[in-house]
């Protein structure tokens, strides 16, 4: 890996950051990138030290979405693909595997939205399990309202989920930008912070979810996105399940330790 590598990993002590490196075109999500950030995540799936996962941007943007910088718009095919059979199969192997690796990772996952959010890149900030922007960050759909097409890359299944399918919808159609401060009072996001104070506020974060038990990131997406589909008996039971489980895991006995001690828990790992 060299600096100028469109994805940079660092990983210090169990914590990994992913860093989106193009800055002069705010991190557009070119094909490079998208493969570079697709490596680095096999990577990090096989490396069993990693506790904790941050992606943020480099330069003022976290990532301006699609690098539409070498489409040529009169253009109606690539090679022997139309330009929408050249989008499908890019898509398939590149966009849409880059979300369901990341959402699949075992370890918690935390967004840092160093500035302005568009396009498909919503869908790999919303695919973390905690997202916190500072306060210049704004969350931008164009796809509907400027270039008349679909929001991708999870976005579509990520935001209703978060602020209902009304706002969701709106924010397609209308294409207005959301600040941070907005998506924070929907309940967008975790937190919106002063610019300066964000990289101590994921500093905060990255150390709570560090001691996290093994398997606190695996377990909370899937009860939760059961949840969206079950009826209430179906999920009574699904808790039911995992707690039978969970409860004769050597993790719990060391939470029951602690909170008689009345100390932080030492999970093991």
């Amino acid at each position: 890996m060299t600096k100028n590598d469109p994805v940079q990993l660092l990983i210090n002590d169990g914590i990994a950051t992913i860093t989106l490196n193009d800055p002069t075109k705010l991190n557009a999500l070119s094909i490079p990138l998208i493969d570079n950030f697709m490596s680095i995540t096999e990577q990090l799936r096989k490396n069993k030290s990693i506790r904790v996962l941050r992606i943020t941007g480099n330069g003022k943007a976290f990532s301006a979405g699609a690098d539409l910088s070498g489409m040529n718009a009169t253009e109606t095919h690539v090679g022997k693909q139309t330009l929408g059979e050249w989008t499908d199969e890019l898509m398939r192997t590149r966009h849409n595997k880059m979300i369901a690796d990341l959402r699949s990772l075992p370890f918690p996952i935390l967004t840092i939205l160093n500035g302005p959010v568009a396009g498909g890149s919503v869908g790999i900030a919303f695919a973390a399990d905690i997202v916190i922007a500072a306060r210049s960050a704004y969350i931008y759909l164009p796809f509907m309202s400027a270039l008349g097409i679909a929001p991708d890359m999870g976005s579509s299944y990520f935001l209703p989920r978060l602020i209902g399918t009304g706002r969701s919808i709106a924010m397609t159609l209308l294409g207005n930008r959301v600040s941070a401060e907005q998506a924070a009072a929907w309940g967008m996001i975790w937190s919106c912070v002063d610019d300066n104070d964000l990289a101590a506020e994921a500093e905060k974060l990255t150390a709570r979810l560090f001691n996290l038990p093994a398997h606190a990131a695996m377990e909370t997406r899937a009860i939760f996105d059961a949840s969206l589909h079950n009826t209430l008996q179906q999920q009574l039971d699904y808790e039911r399940s995992r707690q039978s489980e969970l409860i004769d895991r050597p993790e719990f006995t060391e939470g029951v330790r602690a909170f008689m001690s009345k100390r932080p828990p030492a999970f093991p790992r």
